[in-house]
C-alpha cells in the first residue's frame, strides 16, 4: 500500500490519506471544496464547491501519475439532491469524455457545511 498526497489538495483534516495505492487502483479520500491552502471552504453556491472539488481529484490524480481517464468509479454527496443538474453540468466539462461509472446521494450534512463531496477510484493499469 503507497499514499498519495499532494499540495494541490487540501490536507486531510483527520486521520485519513489524501489517496492510497492499492491492488492496481488509486482511492481518494472524499474531497470537499476546502482551499488547499488555507483550509477554508471555498464557495458558496454547488457550481463553484464543485469546481474546486474536481481540481483537488484532479491534483491527487496527477500526484500518482494519473487522469480522469484513469478513473473507473465516483461517488457524489450532495447536501441537495436539488443541485444534481448543477453539479453534472461541472462534472460534465471537468471531466470531457472521461465516463465513469457513478453513484450519486443526498446526504444530511458534510464536513464544514460543503454542498458537494466526491470521491474517485482509478485504475493504475489496464
Amino acid at each position: 500500500m503507497e499514499t498519495v498526497r499532494t499540495d494541490g489538495a487540501p490536507a486531510a483534516i483527520g486521520p485519513y490519506s489524501q489517496g492510497v495505492i492499492a491492488g492496481g487502483f488509486l482511492f481518494t479520500a472524499g474531497q470537499t471544496a476546502l482551499d488547499p491552502v488555507s483550509g477554508t471552504l471555498v464557495g458558496s453556491t454547488v457550481v463553484e464547491q464543485t469546481e474546486r472539488v474536481l481540481a483537488s481529484l484532479a491534483a491527487i490524480l496527477a500526484a500518482a501519475g494519473l487522469g480522469w481517464p484513469n478513473v473507473v468509479k465516483t461517488t457524489v454527496y450532495l447536501q441537495h439532491m436539488s443541485d444534481f443538474a448543477a453539479m453534472n453540468e461541472v462534472y460534465a466539462r471537468v471531466l470531457g469524455a472521461s465516463r465513469p461509472a457513478r453513484s450519486t446521494v443526498e446526504v444530511a450534512g458534510l464536513p464544514r457545511g460543503g454542498l458537494v463531496e466526491i470521491d474517485v477510484i482509478a485504475a493504475i493499469r489496464g
